[in-house]
């Protein structure tokens, strides 16, 4: 038997609600979020804003002194990427809950979320996060791995 009209759409409100406490409890705890990385090397710390915004940098014991100025750059650009790419991961996975189908409301499929749109493919892929996988996507994966394979044979020939 069918649930009648009104009450599926009760349910769907009520989960429409819950998915907007859900976003604005994310959007609070996003508003003081940061991430603290150092450089390999060691030489810098950096922190970042949950926007990839730079919010601090501290060069470490000294060691700036004895680089000179590519190598030092470097140690920068490197602890900014990685702290760029960690605060993008501790945001997707905030928000990865909301991006999942309702298990009350089939009709309400989650929010699409186009990561790469938003941070680029070079810092998912720091990230080592991609976007979210969905159904299908092994075999896009797949078709398009033989796209590039039949490329490849032809350019050898």
């Amino acid at each position: 038997m069918t649930e009648p009209i009104e009450q599926r759409i009760a349910q769907a409100m009520a989960e429409l609600e819950s998915v907007k406490a859900a976003v604005a409890r994310a959007e609070e705890q996003l508003t003081d979020a940061s991430a603290t990385v150092r450089s390999r090397d060691r030489s810098v710390e950096v922190t970042v804003g949950p926007q990839g915004e730079l919010a601090g940098l501290t060069f470490l014991d000294g060691k700036y002194r004895s680089m000179n100025a590519p190598q030092l750059a470097a140690s920068v650009m490197e602890a900014v990427g990685r702290g760029r790419a960690q605060m993008a991961r501790q945001v997707m996975d905030l928000f990865d809950p909301l991006t999942r189908p309702s298990t009350t409301v089939p009709e309400l499929r989650g929010v699409d979320i186009d990561w790469e749109r938003i941070y680029g493919s070079d810092l998912l892929d720091e990230a080592g996060a991609g976007r979210t996988r969905r159904p299908g996507d092994r075999l896009r994966d797949e078709i398009h791995e033989d796209a590039d394979d039949a490329h490849g044979e032809r350019g050898r020939s």
